[in-house]
Formats: C-alpha cells, structure tokens, sequence
C-alpha cells in the first residue's frame, strides 16, 4: 500500500484508526473551506476531532495528514472513510468554495497516483447516492452525502465528472 511520494509535508493527526477494515476503493474530495497553507491545516487537524489522508494547501503542496493504512475521520461516515481516500483541498471560504489552479492541478496528480498504487482502474462517478458502495458503478463519494453539509462545495461537486476524465486519461496513458 504506502502513501503517495508526492507529500511535501506530514504531520500525523490522532483522530483516525488503525487500520482501516475495507480495501481502498472509493475517493471522497472534501474543500477545507480556507485557502490556507499544508501547515496551517495540519495544525488544525491536530486537534479538531476530525481528518483526512491528504490535504492539498493553496500552493499545490499535498501533506500526509493519516496513513493511506488508516481510517480517516473525514466524511462523517466510517463505512465511507474506512474505504476511502479522504482528500480536503484549500478552498475559498465562500460559495461555491471554489479552489485555485495549483490545487486543482495537484488534485489531478494525486488522484492519478492513488488510483495507479491502489489499483483503482478508473475513477466512476453518477451523482448518484443509492449507488454508495457499488464501486464498480460509482466509486467517488462525497460528504454531503453522508451528513447536512455543502462539502465539497458547488464548485468541486459540479467539476467531479470532469475530475474522474481527466484522471481516466492520464490512468489510460493519454496525456
């Protein structure tokens, strides 16, 4: 299994378990609501009662915030988190929480990375909620799903599709 080379910074939180009980299958993209700095959240997610395996900051750097092995306490839902890769990324603090190129473009990256270790095939999204745990439909998730939030905002929410292209291209060989 392992963690993704591409972390610039860790800095584990103690909210998560160890290990997880389900084979990594399922990606849940969450915005952090704050353009801050890998730091900045890491710190954060030291004591929030909350976290997630990677955090992507406002200047495209990825941190290791809970092993890949281990359950992150992310999207409200330990049936979710225990199969997924839980990514927050620095948004704005506003609707649509949208977020910046750099994030945008480390996400891509990241994403690709963990699909090619955890042989993820091909990222598969519906928007559809009933479709939870059926992966080989549906294998992207998001919070809202899972409990009354806007996570992960319109911005990254309306974009999913284009996220599970791009990432299908770059797993295809296309560039």
């Amino acid at each position: 299994m392992g963690n993704s080379t591409l972390i610039s910074y860790t800095k584990i939180s103690p909210f998560r378990n160890s290990p997880r009980n389900h084979v990594i299958d399922t990606i849940t993209i969450h915005c952090y609501v704050g353009q801050v700095s890998v730091e900045a959240a890491a710190n954060w997610f030291q004591k929030s009662n909350s976290s997630c395996n990677y955090l992507i900051g406002t200047d495209g750097r990825i941190a290791l915030i809970v092993d890949e092995g281990d359950r992150s306490w992310c999207s409200s839902s330990k049936t979710n988190d225990n199969r997924a890769i839980t990514i927050e990324c620095a948004s704005d603090k506003t609707t649509p929480y949208a977020i910046n190129d750099k994030v945008y473009k480390s996400l891509i990256r990241l994403l690709v990375d963990i699909c090619q270790r955890n042989g993820i095939k091909a990222l598969k999204w519906q928007g559809n909620k009933k479709l939870i745990g059926k992966v080989e439909q549906q294998n992207m998730t998001v919070h809202r799903w899972f409990r009354n939030k806007d996570c992960p905002g319109e911005y990254l929410y309306s974009r999913y599709g284009q996220i599970a292209e791009e990432v299908n291209a770059k797993l295809n060989g296309d560039t």
